[in-house]
């Protein structure tokens, strides 16, 4: 309830403080209140390694996503994660794999990072494909939970939390953000927890190993407000794919050639953050 609890706080101290309600200035008090008021997460005791990892394919059930050439993303992404899953564990084998579904059904974005915290897992890996109103724009964006520097990134952020609307009572479960409110996703975007470091590392080697292995545009390593990112209580990733407005993603992720690919250069990011956060290896 942090967010309903600071617009309380908020609400009072400027009664208090007798600020004119009319001011236009008075957004950019909320924020800077906003900011002092979110407090830090604080991570859990640390672990000898990364030993379990969340591998959670978006969308699924009657949450088709996006949709583009008959190809629709609830399907890509979960044959990207089971492919990913099958990669780790060659790679890996003493690696815990849990996914947040197997199969076509819906899963709420509260219950996918709720599946994380339950089994303490050490990275938390979302995947998505991505849209574009311009057919050419192309390549790969892995998102850390942050503040949008770009409108593009926000955009993103929207189109992922649009999910909640297919949700019962999203506000009571989501602190009362509305996804259909631009104020909500400033607000939002702004929680940063603990592991927002280890995150970016693993963000930053899967775009490398994207670019470099599988020889696909990358667009960077970003941040927004995602959902289903903000209570993982561990490092965690949105990784979008590709674009599937874009006919050279599209067909790239949907054949066996490409599937392989991506879920190897991922399984190779996650190979290096491993031996570098369990300091077996030197970052190059």
């Amino acid at each position: 309830m942090r967010i309903s609890l600071f617009l309380k706080s908020a609400a009072k101290l400027i009664k208090v403080l007798k600020f004119p309600k009319h001011e236009k200035i008075m957004p950019i008090y909320l924020l800077f209140l906003f900011v002092a008021a979110v407090p830090i997460d604080q991570p859990k005791n640390k672990k000898k390694g990364v030993q379990t990892v969340i591998i959670d394919a978006g969308h699924g059930g009657h949450d088709s996503g996006c949709m583009y050439g008959g190809v629709k993303e609830k399907d890509l992404t979960l044959r990207m994660a089971l492919a990913l899953g099958t990669r780790i564990t060659e790679l890996i084998p003493e690696v815990k794999i849990i996914y947040t579904r197997k199969t076509d059904k819906f899963v709420e974005l509260w219950e996918r990072a709720d599946i994380a915290n339950r089994n303490n897992a050490d990275l938390f890996i979302s995947l998505h494909c991505n849209s574009s109103p311009n057919p050419k724009t192309s390549g790969t964006e892995t998102f850390a939970m942050g503040l949008h520097k770009a409108n593009s990134n926000l955009a993103v952020a929207k189109r992922e939390n649009d999910v909640l609307l297919l949700e019962s009572d999203y506000q009571n479960k989501y602190d009362g953000f509305d996804p259909n409110s631009p104020e909500s996703h400033i607000y939002f975007s702004l929680f940063q927890n603990a592991y927002m470091e280890q995150s970016i590392k693993f963000a930053s080697k899967v775009e490398s190993h994207i670019s470099k292995s599988v020889h696909r545009p990358s667009r960077g390593v970003k941040q927004a407000g995602f959902v289903v990112l903000w209570k993982t209580g561990m490092p965690s990733v949105l990784v979008e794919s590709g674009f599937l407005s874009n006919k050279s993603d599209r067909e790239y992720l949907g054949s066996e050639e490409g599937l392989f690919e991506f879920s190897n250069a991922l399984a190779l990011a996650f190979k290096d953050y491993k031996l570098q956060f369990e300091g077996t290896s030197t970052p190059k």
